[in-house]
């Protein structure tokens, strides 16, 4: 187990290596960099922040003639151009500042955001305690609910119990976790019928000064729309894959053999079957957990207003805040790529009867 545990930790660097190289080079020839919307904020095309732009050069805009490699640059003097690509580093020639990205990210070096005049770093750890609290308590909910109906739907399958919840649980994965958000702020978020819970934000305004009971209960009350939309949209398959594996094991020779026994039903099914069964969904939670944080969450975070990693990272592609945008994707990779290898060593800890020693 050792030395597979120690392949499969090598095998990260060249994966992480590939995905960074690919993702450098299209975004880095894409049109749109944030050196021409730079020029055409100047020019009044577009709106945004300039705040640092304008503090980093003094260069005004002068009506020339010069070719420019940019959109949009026709008119604007060559030395303001200038000066905005040695502001973002676009003075350096493009495998330069490839070689430079990956020597500095792998000292966990992201440098500042383009826009935000921060530390990328600072600005991961800031956004995430709202993609953590969606995260978790998605996960946990999720497991919560499909668990015990995946148990009852295998116990009672065929039934009408079955027959009705698996239409429910069919209807819930068909819809998108954003049609069911906008649903919910409709209904109860002073939409069309009921002002129930907060449209926007993960605490209230008077947040500090509420009791510790009652910071709980707001917190909670601001999560309720958000989550509820997440658990709908993704406990529909964990369902299904817990009914699955209860229905298999059921049939095997060992839980015949326990029923001829004399075991009760609640032996047999808890006793016998539910480790088998759970193996499959136990060992996938740690990447559940990964995709509900960094990619499941964005669209509830910007319909929400929920200032967490999904729309930091949403807001920076549009921007095109490079910096944030590969420090999101090699935080992201490297973690979902250890959580994988997780769910792996997982699995033996479930079933030591699984081993990757002969791979």
């Amino acid at each position: 187990m050792n030395s597979y545990i120690l392949k499969r930790l090598l095998l990260i660097i060249p994966t992480l290596l590939g995905i960074m190289t690919i993702n450098f080079f299209i975004v880095q020839i894409a049109p749109g960099g944030p050196v021409e919307q730079a020029i055409a904020q100047y020019q009044g095309i577009e709106g945004g922040n300039s705040s640092r732009i304008a503090s980093g050069t003094n260069s005004e805009i002068k009506s020339t003639s010069g070719d420019s490699q940019y959109r949009g640059a026709q008119g604007v003097d060559p030395e303001y151009i200038a000066a905005l690509e040695k502001l973002y580093g676009f003075d350096k020639p493009i495998v330069e500042r490839y070689f430079s990205m990956l020597w500095r990210y792998a000292k966990f070096d992201f440098g500042d955001s383009f826009y935000r005049n921060e530390k990328v770093t600072q600005l991961i750890i800031d956004k995430m305690p709202v993609s953590i609290s969606l995260g978790l308590w998605t996960t946990l909910l999720a497991y919560l609910i499909s668990i015990p109906l995946g148990i009852k739907k295998a116990t009672s399958h065929g039934s009408r119990f079955d027959i009705w919840t698996s239409t429910i649980v069919t209807v819930a994965y068909a819809v998108p976790a954003f049609i069911i958000a906008i649903m919910l702020i409709v209904l109860f978020a002073g939409g069309s019928y009921y002002d129930w819970f907060p449209l926007r934000g993960l605490v209230s305004d008077n947040f500090d000064s509420l009791s510790l009971w009652g910071q709980i209960k707001d917190y909670f009350w601001h999560l309720a729309l958000p989550i509820s939309a997440s658990v709908l949209a993704s406990f529909a398959t964990l369902t299904m894959l817990t009914k699955n594996s209860f229905l298999d094991e059921i049939h095997k020779q060992y839980v015949i053999t326990a029923r001829a026994k004399g075991c009760s039903q609640n032996r047999i099914l808890y006793g016998h079957i539910f480790r088998n069964a759970m193996l499959l969904v136990l060992a996938g939670l740690p990447a559940a957990l990964i995709g509900i944080f960094f990619t499941g969450s964005m669209l509830i975070e910007v319909i929400f207003s929920l200032d967490g990693l999904g729309l930091l990272s949403f807001e920076s592609v549009i921007n095109r805040d490079y910096p944030v945008i590969f420090a999101s994707l090699y935080i992201f990779t490297l973690v979902g790529l250890v959580l994988k290898l997780i769910s792996d060593v997982t699995y033996t800890l479930i079933d030591p009867r699984i081993t990757f020693e002969g791979r």
